[in-house]
C-alpha cells in the first residue's frame, strides 16, 4: 500500500479528505487531461496524486464508479511530462460508464467500452509496466481483470503515477479511492 501522503497533487483539488475508509476527493469544475486531439484545445488541470512508479512492476488503484455528469472520471494517471500520458479508468459519457483509457503523446487519443454494471461498485485500475510497453487493465470487485491496452513506453522513462479524478462539466464530483498500491509486474500479457 502506498501512503496517501507520499502522493503530490498535480493540480490542487476543491477538497480532500482522508477517513479510514479512504480517501475523499472533490474534483474543480472543468478539470481534465486532453491534447488537441479533435477538439482542438488542451486540458492540463486534472487532479492527479503520483509518486515514482518502479521501471519494472505495477501500480493499482481502487475507488467507487459513482458517475452522474457527462465525462465525470477518475482512475489512474501515469506522466513523464505535460506531452506524454496516460490516463486510464471509468469516464461517465453519453449517458454510460466507460472503461477506457487516453494515451498521450504530443496528441491525446481515447478508446472506450461500456460498463453499466460497474454504477455504484469498486474499479480496480492496474499499469503493469516491464521493458518498453505498459500494460493496463481493469476490474470491478468479484470479477477477473480483463485488458483494455498495451501501449509503449520508453524503458528509461521516469515515470510518475497515482490516482487520477476529473469533473469536466460540473462541480460537485467527489471520488472515493480506496486503495493505492504498487506490486511486481504482470507475469505475462496473456493467461
Amino acid at each position: 500500500m502506498i501512503d496517501w501522503s507520499e502522493g503530490q497533487w498535480t493540480h490542487e483539488p476543491v477538497r480532500v479528505e482522508q477517513a479510514a475508509d479512504g480517501l475523499h476527493v472533490e474534483a474543480v469544475e472543468g478539470s481534465d487531461a486532453w491534447r488537441l486531439t479533435s477538439y482542438g484545445f488542451v486540458h492540463a488541470d486534472e487532479h492527479a496524486l503520483l509518486a515514482p512508479m518502479p521501471a519494472t512492476g505495477a501500480v493499482e488503484v481502487d475507488f467507487v464508479a459513482a458517475f452522474e455528469a457527462q465525462f465525470d472520471q477518475a482512475g489512474l494517471f501515469l506522466c513523464i511530462d505535460d506531452e506524454h500520458w496516460v490516463k486510464a479508468g471509468v469516464e461517465f459519457a453519453d449517458g454510460v460508464p466507460q472503461l477506457g483509457a487516453v494515451v498521450t503523446s504530443g496528441h491525446s487519443d481515447w478508446s472506450v467500452a461500456p460498463v453499466p454494471d460497474w454504477v455504484g461498485r469498486t474499479v480496480t485500475i492496474r499499469a503493469s509496466r516491464e521493458g518498453n510497453a505498459v500494460t493496463l487493465r481493469a476490474r470491478v470487485e468479484g470479477e477477473d481483470f480483463r485488458l483494455v491496452r498495451v501501449l509503449p513506453l520508453p524503458e528509461d522513462a521516469e515515470v510518475l503515477a497515482g490516482p487520477l479524478v476529473c469533473a469536466p462539466t460540473r462541480a460537485g464530483l467527489v471520488v472515493h479511492f480506496t486503495r493505492w498500491a504498487t506490486g511486481p509486474q504482470d507475469g505475462s500479457l496473456h493467461p
